[in-house]
C-alpha cells in the first residue's frame, strides 16, 4: 500500500508541474499579444514621386478679341436699318443706309465738270501742235507757243482734279451704305430710320464685337512670375508645351470652360499700385457661352514638376515656431516629426518642396493617439473621397 502511495503522489507532482509549465508557456505567449494590441493605430500614406502640373487659379475678365463702332462717315437721313440686333454679321454685310440722292446729284455734277474740263484740254492740246508747226515755219513766236504749252498743262491739271472731285463723289455715295467692318455680333442699334447722322456725333450707331475666339485678361504678382521664370530656368520645372502655355477658365458658378486655351502673352510693364502684370489668354467661343465683361477664373498651367511629391492636406503640421512638419514611422515603427518645406496647396493635397522621400511613410490621420517618437501602429489610410467612391449606390 505504501508503494501504491507513493506511485499516486509522484503521478499528482508531475501533473502539477506539467500544469505550471503549461500555464507559464501560455503566459509568456500572451504577453507579446497584448502590447501588440496596445499600440494605437495610424493611417498612412506612402511617399511618391510623380510629375506634376503647377497651375495657379487668378481672377479675369471676358474681352471681346476686336471690337467696331459703326459710325457714319458721312452726313445724311439714315432710310434703313438692314441688320437683326444681336445677330452675327461677316464683314462687308450691309447695316445702314443713308439716303444716296444728295450724294448722286455731287456724283452727276463732278461728271460734268470733268467732261468740261477733258474739252478745255483738248482744245489746248490742239492749239498746242498748230503752234508748233507754225513755230517751225517762223509764221509764229516762241512766246506765242510757250503761251499754249502753258494753256495744255493747266487743262491737264484741271482734268486731274475733276477726276478727283469724281471719285469723291462716288466715295461719298458708296458711304451711304453703311457696312460692317468685321466678322462679328452686333448689339442694339442706336439709331433708328429718319434720325440725322454726321461724322463728328460722339454716339455710334451700332458696336460690333469678335466673339470667337475671345480673350481673357487676368493678372498675376510679379514675384509669382519671376520665381516661375527662374524654376525654368534652372529647369526644376518642365514648360507644359513648346508653344504655350496651356489654360483653363472656370465660369462664375463654378463650371469648368469646356474648351482649353492659350497663354498669348504678359504685359511688359507692372502696376505701381498693386505688383502686378497683367496676362492674356485666348479661348475658343464657338457658342458664344463667354460674353464680354463674364467675371471667370483662369487655371494657367505654370509649368510640370518632374519629381513632384504630394501629400495630403491633413498630413502638414504646424510647429510651434509656424513652420511646417510632417510625422514619418520610421523602421523601427516609431512616429517622427519631419520638418518639411510646403509648397502651393494643389486641388488633391499640398506639394512637399524639401524634406521627404520616395518610400517614406507618413501618418495622416490618428494624430490624437500618440505624442512623437512614440511606438505606433501603420495602417493603410483611404481619403473620405475614395471610401465614398468605393460604396454602393
Amino acid at each position: 500500500m505504501l508503494k501504491d502511495h507513493s506511485r499516486r503522489s509522484t503521478g499528482l507532482i508531475a501533473c502539477a508541474i506539467a500544469v505550471m509549465s503549461l500555464t507559464s508557456c501560455t503566459d509568456q505567449g500572451a504577453a507579446p499579444t497584448a502590447t501588440a494590441a496596445a499600440l494605437p493605430e495610424v493611417g498612412v500614406v506612402t511617399v511618391e514621386a510623380r510629375p506634376v502640373t503647377l497651375t495657379k487659379e487668378l481672377p479675369g475678365r471676358i474681352t471681346p478679341m476686336r471690337i467696331a463702332e459703326v459710325r457714319p462717315r458721312i452726313t445724311g437721313i439714315v432710310t434703313e436699318r438692314a441688320f437683326q440686333q444681336g445677330s452675327l454679321v461677316e464683314a462687308g454685310t450691309v447695316l445702314y443706309r443713308i439716303d444716296p440722292a444728295p450724294f448722286q446729284v455731287e456724283l452727276d455734277k463732278a461728271r460734268a465738270a470733268l467732261a468740261k474740263a477733258e474739252a478745255v484740254l483738248y482744245q489746248a492740246s490742239r492749239q498746242e501742235d498748230r503752234l508748233k508747226n507754225l513755230l517751225t515755219g517762223q509764221a509764229t513766236t516762241q512766246a506765242q507757243y510757250e503761251l499754249a504749252v502753258a494753256s495744255e498743262r493747266q487743262a491737264e491739271a484741271e482734268v486731274s482734279a475733276q477726276k478727283a472731285a469724281v471719285d469723291q463723289a462716288q466715295l461719298n455715295l458708296n458711304l451711304a451704305t453703311v457696312r460692317a467692318p468685321i466678322r462679328g455680333r452686333i448689339g442694339r442699334a442706336l439709331v433708328t430710320e429718319g434720325a440725322l447722322v454726321n461724322p463728328n456725333e460722339t454716339s455710334q450707331l451700332a458696336t460690333i464685337q469678335q466673339l470667337d475666339p475671345i480673350y481673357a485678361d487676368f493678372t498675376q504678382s510679379v514675384g509669382e512670375l519671376s520665381q516661375l521664370k527662374h524654376d525654368l530656368a534652372e529647369g526644376r520645372l518642365k514648360k507644359v508645351s513648346s508653344e504655350a502655355a496651356r489654360v483653363r477658365l472656370v465660369l462664375d458658378d463654378g463650371t469648368p470652360y469646356d474648351h482649353v486655351g492659350r497663354l498669348l502673352f504678359s504685359d511688359v510693364s507692372v502696376d505701381p499700385g498693386t505688383a502686378r502684370v497683367t496676362l492674356r489668354g485666348e479661348f475658343p467661343n464657338p457658342q458664344a457661352d463667354l460674353l464680354p465683361g463674364m467675371y471667370v477664373r483662369v487655371q494657367i498651367e505654370e509649368g510640370i514638376d518632374i519629381d513632384g511629391i504630394v501629400v495630403p492636406a491633413q498630413a502638414v503640421q504646424r510647429t510651434t515656431a509656424g513652420s511646417a512638419a510632417i510625422f514619418v514611422v520610421n523602421d523601427v515603427g516609431r512616429a517622427m516629426l519631419q520638418p518639411v518645406r510646403a509648397g502651393r496647396t494643389l486641388a488633391n493635397g499640398i506639394l512637399i518642396e524639401e524634406g521627404l522621400k520616395p518610400g517614406w511613410r507618413i501618418v495622416v490621420d490618428g494624430f490624437q493617439k500618440f505624442s512623437p517618437g512614440a511606438a505606433v501602429k501603420p495602417v493603410p489610410w483611404e481619403s473620405a473621397g475614395a471610401d465614398a467612391r468605393s460604396k454602393p449606390n
